[in-house]
């Protein structure tokens, strides 16, 4: 299958077929890893997940992700922020969205499908574009979860799509998958668990 079908599967999947599954949050995390292990055995992906370099690149940038989070919480006036942000976390307690639906569903799905699969795919047949479209299309692999969370689609597109470009070049650096999906996963995770710790240092003071 060509480059234009690798692009466009994922879309379609997010954008069409998942929704229209009409699943629950833990049928849509058991779909998103079956249809992310058919696309990267379809496309022949190299996410490399054990490798060395990958875990020090997402180690380290994890941990600027991370540490932002707890300079932003110890601040009062930063502190707010999180407190506004409505809790989403349907169907299921916070810590099963955070140990399961974020890394599995989210994390391990989407990196597998975008940086370890259709990045070094668009880099082999695209080459100095590559970049920009495959950050491009992760972005809008987002528009029907922005559209179902109540989010601006453009906005979310865009932020995405800034996402997947720092994504994309973590994995080049690192030549693994590992690096962006650890940084992935310290930006969801800490979004989802900055509200409740603001929440708990407010009643504790």
């Amino acid at each position: 299958m060509g480059t234009a079908a690798a692009l466009g599967l994922p879309l379609l999947w997010s954008n069409r077929v998942l929704p229209a599954l009409e699943l629950s949050l833990r049928g849509r995390t058991a779909a998103n890893v079956l249809f992310a292990a058919g696309y990267t055995s379809v496309f022949r992906g190299r996410p490399n997940w054990f490798s060395a370099s990958g875990f020090r690149w997402g180690i380290g940038s994890s941990s600027v992700v991370l540490a932002g989070y707890v300079v932003a919480l110890s601040i009062p006036a930063l502190r707010r922020f999180p407190l506004e942000i409505a809790e989403r976390v349907p169907e299921t307690s916070t810590l099963e969205w955070i140990a399961l639906h974020i890394p599995v569903g989210t994390v391990l799905a989407e990196e597998a499908v975008f940086r370890g699969t259709l990045d070094p795919l668009l880099d082999d047949s695209l080459g100095s574009s590559a970049p920009v479209i495959g950050a491009l299309d992760f972005g809008l692999w987002h528009i029907q979860p922005a559209r179902a969370a109540g989010d601006p689609v453009a906005v979310t597109v865009l932020a995405t799509a800034v996402a997947g470009l720092i994504f994309g070049e973590l994995r080049r650096r690192s030549g693994s998958a590992t690096a962006p999906a650890l940084l992935h996963l310290a930006i969801n995770a800490g979004g989802a668990l900055a509200p409740v710790a603001a929440r708990w240092i407010d009643l504790r003071r």
